[in-house]
């Protein structure tokens, strides 16, 4: 059976007592990443900009849980104006350029905290960790 593990990121906390993300054996869902830049933790004022930050803190999320962009099954993207969505096709394009290899996608309007202009939350499947099979020390 397997237990629940919250994922940290670092330079990335939400003001809630929740972690980043969860994962129970390969399933990895995230919290809500923001647009927060990740070295000044300020709100930046450009949805642009913003959608930059997003796409890192999902890369930087899929490497501390142990896999990839790859691993992705599907992302929802929470905007101010759901109708602009240039700057986050840009970034959605450069993650995933092969359309056969995308994952699903929703986008979806809401109303955000602050200057906050885009949320992302992700489902993921990850790589399964396997036991590590190292010979048991006979003198222990």
């Amino acid at each position: 059976m397997h237990e629940r593990a919250g994922v940290e990121l670092p330079g990335f906390e939400h003001a809630n007592p929740v972690p980043a993300a969860s994962r129970i054996g390969p399933f990895l869902a995230s919290g809500a990443l923001t647009g927060r830049d990740p070295l000044t933790r300020e709100m930046p004022r450009t949805l642009e900009q913003q959608c930059a930050n997003v796409f890192t803190h999902v890369r930087a999320l899929m490497a501390a849980a142990g896999g990839s962009t790859d691993h992705i099954l599907k992302m929802t993207f929470h905007l101010a104006d759901p109708r602009d969505r240039e700057a986050l096709n840009r970034e959605w394009l450069a993650m995933f350029p092969d359309p056969a290899r995308r994952p699903a996608r929703q986008a979806v309007a809401a109303r955000l905290d602050g200057a906050a202009r885009i949320h992302c939350d992700l489902l993921a499947v990850l790589p399964e960790t396997t036991p590590s099979h190292e010979p048991s020390d006979p003198a222990a």
